[in-house]
Protein backbone atom coordinates (compact mmCIF):
# COMPACT_ATOMS: atom_id res chain seq x y z
CA UNK A 1 0.00 0.00 0.00
CA UNK A 2 1.59 3.68 -1.02
CA UNK A 3 -1.15 5.74 -0.76
CA UNK A 4 -1.33 5.98 -4.79
CA UNK A 5 -4.21 3.65 -4.88
CA UNK A 6 -6.79 6.84 -3.79
CA UNK A 7 -8.89 8.16 -6.38
CA UNK A 8 -7.36 10.81 -8.66
CA UNK A 9 -9.63 13.91 -7.06
CA UNK A 10 -8.59 13.07 -4.22
CA UNK A 11 -4.94 12.56 -4.48
CA UNK A 12 -5.08 16.13 -6.80
CA UNK A 13 -6.71 17.82 -3.32
CA UNK A 14 -3.35 16.60 -1.64
CA UNK A 15 -1.36 18.49 -4.12
CA UNK A 16 -1.42 21.05 -1.47
CA UNK A 17 0.53 19.15 0.90
CA UNK A 18 4.09 18.27 0.92
CA UNK A 19 4.90 16.07 -0.44
CA UNK A 20 5.72 13.43 2.36
CA UNK A 21 2.82 14.30 4.12
CA UNK A 22 0.79 14.06 1.52
CA UNK A 23 1.49 10.73 1.04
CA UNK A 24 1.29 9.74 4.85
CA UNK A 25 -2.58 11.22 4.66
CA UNK A 26 -2.97 9.31 1.33
CA UNK A 27 -1.84 5.95 2.97
CA UNK A 28 -4.44 6.30 6.19
CA UNK A 29 -7.20 7.67 3.54
CA UNK A 30 -6.75 4.06 1.69
CA UNK A 31 -7.03 2.28 4.62
CA UNK A 32 -10.16 4.36 5.85
CA UNK A 33 -11.76 3.12 2.68
CA UNK A 34 -10.57 -0.59 3.01
CA UNK A 35 -11.82 -0.74 6.20
CA UNK A 36 -14.95 0.60 7.06
CA UNK A 37 -17.32 -2.15 5.94
CA UNK A 38 -15.34 -4.83 7.45
CA UNK A 39 -14.14 -3.03 10.38
CA UNK A 40 -15.11 0.07 11.26
CA UNK A 41 -13.82 0.81 14.26
CA UNK A 42 -10.21 0.32 12.40
CA UNK A 43 -11.09 2.74 9.91
CA UNK A 44 -12.31 5.33 12.36
CA UNK A 45 -8.79 5.73 14.02
CA UNK A 46 -6.90 5.74 10.44
CA UNK A 47 -9.85 9.13 9.52
CA UNK A 48 -8.41 10.17 12.76
CA UNK A 49 -4.88 10.28 12.04
CA UNK A 50 -5.83 11.48 8.86
CA UNK A 51 -7.64 14.42 10.15
CA UNK A 52 -5.25 15.43 12.71
CA UNK A 53 -2.43 16.14 9.80
CA UNK A 54 -4.70 17.53 7.21
CA UNK A 55 -7.55 19.17 8.94
CA UNK A 56 -7.93 21.84 6.10
CA UNK A 57 -8.66 18.72 2.91
CA UNK A 58 -12.05 18.37 2.11
CA UNK A 59 -11.34 14.95 1.35
CA UNK A 60 -9.90 14.35 4.37
CA UNK A 61 -12.91 15.68 6.32
CA UNK A 62 -15.40 13.71 4.31
CA UNK A 63 -13.37 10.49 5.17
CA UNK A 64 -13.43 11.30 8.59
CA UNK A 65 -17.07 12.07 8.14
CA UNK A 66 -18.16 8.65 6.67
CA UNK A 67 -15.79 6.68 9.49
CA UNK A 68 -17.64 8.36 11.97
CA UNK A 69 -20.75 7.52 10.37
CA UNK A 70 -20.29 3.96 9.87
CA UNK A 71 -19.33 3.58 13.90
CA UNK A 72 -22.98 5.66 14.56
CA UNK A 73 -20.92 8.62 15.75
CA UNK A 74 -23.38 10.73 14.09
CA UNK A 75 -22.80 14.20 15.74
CA UNK A 76 -19.36 14.04 14.94
CA UNK A 77 -19.81 13.09 10.97
CA UNK A 78 -22.52 15.59 10.86
CA UNK A 79 -19.62 18.01 12.04
CA UNK A 80 -17.07 16.92 9.59
CA UNK A 81 -19.49 17.02 6.75
CA UNK A 82 -20.87 20.08 7.25
CA UNK A 83 -17.23 21.01 7.54
CA UNK A 84 -16.49 19.54 4.24
CA UNK A 85 -19.24 21.23 2.53
CA UNK A 86 -18.22 24.62 3.46
CA UNK A 87 -14.97 23.78 1.90
CA UNK A 88 -16.36 22.59 -1.25
CA UNK A 89 -19.54 24.08 -1.90
CA UNK A 90 -21.02 20.45 -3.36
CA UNK A 91 -24.58 19.50 -2.41
CA UNK A 92 -23.04 15.69 -2.47
CA UNK A 93 -23.12 15.15 0.87
CA UNK A 94 -26.62 16.27 1.52
CA UNK A 95 -28.68 12.71 1.90
CA UNK A 96 -26.07 11.69 4.27
CA UNK A 97 -26.20 14.56 6.43
CA UNK A 98 -30.08 14.56 6.94
CA UNK A 99 -29.39 10.71 7.35
CA UNK A 100 -27.05 11.71 10.55
CA UNK A 101 -30.36 14.12 11.60
CA UNK A 102 -32.05 10.99 11.68
CA UNK A 103 -29.76 9.08 14.08
CA UNK A 104 -29.86 12.12 16.34
CA UNK A 105 -33.25 11.09 16.91
CA UNK A 106 -34.13 14.42 14.75
CA UNK A 107 -36.53 12.84 11.75
CA UNK A 108 -38.35 16.25 11.59
CA UNK A 109 -35.12 17.81 10.18
CA UNK A 110 -34.20 15.14 7.57
CA UNK A 111 -37.27 15.71 6.32
CA UNK A 112 -36.99 19.40 5.74
CA UNK A 113 -33.51 18.58 4.12
CA UNK A 114 -35.65 16.25 1.72
CA UNK A 115 -37.64 19.20 0.85
CA UNK A 116 -35.00 22.26 0.57
CA UNK A 117 -33.33 23.42 -2.79
CA UNK A 118 -30.02 21.53 -2.37
CA UNK A 119 -31.82 18.18 -3.18
CA UNK A 120 -32.75 19.52 -7.05
CA UNK A 121 -28.69 19.94 -7.45
CA UNK A 122 -28.36 16.56 -6.53
CA UNK A 123 -27.52 13.83 -9.56
CA UNK A 124 -29.93 11.16 -9.93
CA UNK A 125 -28.00 8.66 -7.50
CA UNK A 126 -27.90 11.66 -4.71
CA UNK A 127 -31.74 12.03 -5.03
CA UNK A 128 -32.60 8.61 -4.86
CA UNK A 129 -30.52 8.50 -1.52
CA UNK A 130 -32.22 11.03 -0.33
CA UNK A 131 -35.94 9.75 -0.61
CA UNK A 132 -34.55 6.48 1.01
CA UNK A 133 -33.87 8.59 3.80
CA UNK A 134 -37.18 10.87 3.47
CA UNK A 135 -38.80 7.39 3.27
CA UNK A 136 -37.10 6.35 6.72
CA UNK A 137 -37.63 9.58 9.00
CA UNK A 138 -41.29 9.07 7.91
CA UNK A 139 -40.91 5.64 9.65
CA UNK A 140 -39.17 6.95 12.51
CA UNK A 141 -42.13 8.81 13.13
CA UNK A 142 -44.68 6.38 12.68
CA UNK A 143 -45.89 7.12 8.53
CA UNK A 144 -45.76 3.89 7.68
CA UNK A 145 -48.47 4.93 5.01
CA UNK A 146 -45.87 8.26 3.85
CA UNK A 147 -42.96 6.04 3.87
CA UNK A 148 -44.56 3.79 1.09
CA UNK A 149 -45.86 6.66 -0.92
CA UNK A 150 -42.26 8.29 -0.36
CA UNK A 151 -40.44 5.23 -1.97
CA UNK A 152 -43.09 5.21 -4.97
CA UNK A 153 -41.11 6.71 -8.19
CA UNK A 154 -39.81 6.17 -11.63
CA UNK A 155 -36.78 4.61 -10.51
CA UNK A 156 -39.20 2.42 -8.26
CA UNK A 157 -41.01 1.73 -11.40
CA UNK A 158 -38.42 1.44 -13.67
CA UNK A 159 -37.26 -2.05 -15.13
CA UNK A 160 -33.98 -0.98 -16.02
CA UNK A 161 -31.34 -1.82 -12.67
CA UNK A 162 -29.37 0.98 -11.50
CA UNK A 163 -26.48 1.04 -8.56
CA UNK A 164 -29.36 2.17 -6.38
CA UNK A 165 -32.03 0.10 -7.80
CA UNK A 166 -31.87 -3.10 -5.33
CA UNK A 167 -31.40 -1.00 -2.18
CA UNK A 168 -34.81 1.28 -3.15
CA UNK A 169 -36.84 -2.23 -3.85
CA UNK A 170 -35.82 -3.32 -0.15
CA UNK A 171 -36.80 -0.20 1.67
CA UNK A 172 -40.56 -0.28 -0.44
CA UNK A 173 -40.50 -4.31 0.30
CA UNK A 174 -39.68 -3.47 4.10
CA UNK A 175 -42.19 -0.54 4.32
CA UNK A 176 -44.73 -2.50 2.83
CA UNK A 177 -43.78 -5.61 5.42
CA UNK A 178 -44.04 -3.18 8.57
CA UNK A 179 -47.16 -1.90 7.13
CA UNK A 180 -49.17 -5.64 6.74
CA UNK A 181 -48.87 -6.18 3.61
CA UNK A 182 -47.37 -9.18 3.29
CA UNK A 183 -48.29 -10.52 -0.10
CA UNK A 184 -46.71 -7.27 -1.99
CA UNK A 185 -43.51 -6.89 0.34
CA UNK A 186 -42.49 -10.74 -0.75
CA UNK A 187 -43.33 -9.28 -4.35
CA UNK A 188 -40.79 -6.43 -3.75
CA UNK A 189 -38.31 -8.26 -2.04
CA UNK A 190 -37.90 -10.89 -5.28
CA UNK A 191 -37.28 -8.02 -7.25
CA UNK A 192 -34.88 -6.70 -4.88
CA UNK A 193 -33.19 -9.94 -5.15
CA UNK A 194 -33.10 -9.91 -8.94
CA UNK A 195 -31.65 -6.29 -8.50
CA UNK A 196 -28.66 -6.94 -5.40
CA UNK A 197 -26.11 -8.36 -7.94
CA UNK A 198 -23.58 -7.71 -5.95
CA UNK A 199 -25.69 -8.90 -2.48
CA UNK A 200 -25.45 -5.19 -1.09
CA UNK A 201 -28.95 -6.54 1.16
CA UNK A 202 -29.91 -8.94 2.68
CA UNK A 203 -33.01 -9.50 0.32
CA UNK A 204 -32.64 -13.20 -0.82
CA UNK A 205 -32.45 -13.95 3.33
CA UNK A 206 -35.83 -11.74 3.77
CA UNK A 207 -37.36 -13.64 0.79
CA UNK A 208 -36.80 -17.20 2.33
CA UNK A 209 -38.14 -16.21 5.81
CA UNK A 210 -41.37 -14.89 3.67
CA UNK A 211 -41.37 -18.01 2.17
CA UNK A 212 -41.30 -20.24 5.07
CA UNK A 213 -37.65 -21.71 4.33
CA UNK A 214 -34.77 -22.29 7.11
CA UNK A 215 -31.43 -22.96 6.14
CA UNK A 216 -29.90 -25.45 8.12
CA UNK A 217 -26.10 -24.99 8.93
CA UNK A 218 -24.20 -28.02 7.67
CA UNK A 219 -21.51 -28.07 10.05
CA UNK A 220 -24.10 -28.03 13.04
CA UNK A 221 -25.61 -31.20 11.43
CA UNK A 222 -22.55 -33.09 11.04
CA UNK A 223 -21.97 -32.38 14.54
CA UNK A 224 -25.42 -33.44 15.78
CA UNK A 225 -25.04 -36.88 13.55
CA UNK A 226 -21.65 -37.72 15.78
CA UNK A 227 -23.48 -37.32 18.81
CA UNK A 228 -26.45 -39.62 18.18
CA UNK A 229 -25.84 -43.22 19.09
CA UNK A 230 -24.72 -45.33 16.68
CA UNK A 231 -26.07 -49.41 15.88
CA UNK A 232 -23.95 -52.62 15.60
CA UNK A 233 -23.33 -52.11 11.90
CA UNK A 234 -21.81 -48.68 12.48
CA UNK A 235 -25.13 -46.66 11.37
CA UNK A 236 -26.81 -43.77 13.19
CA UNK A 237 -29.38 -44.85 15.03
CA UNK A 238 -31.88 -43.81 17.89
CA UNK A 239 -30.23 -45.99 20.40
CA UNK A 240 -32.34 -48.48 20.67
CA UNK A 241 -32.32 -52.53 19.81
CA UNK A 242 -34.47 -55.11 19.89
Amino acid sequence: MTGDEIDKDVRQELQSLPKTLAEDVAKNLVMVARLIDEDPEGAYGYSKVALRLASRVAAVREAAGFAAYANQKYAEALAEFRAARRMTGSVELWPVMADCERGLGRPEKALDMAGAPEVQKLDKAGQVEMRLVAAGARRDMGQLDAAIVTLQSPELASSSVQPWTARLRYAYADALLAAGREREAREWFAKAVEADRDGSTDASDRLAELDGVEFVDALDESQEDEGEVKDESGSAGDGDRD
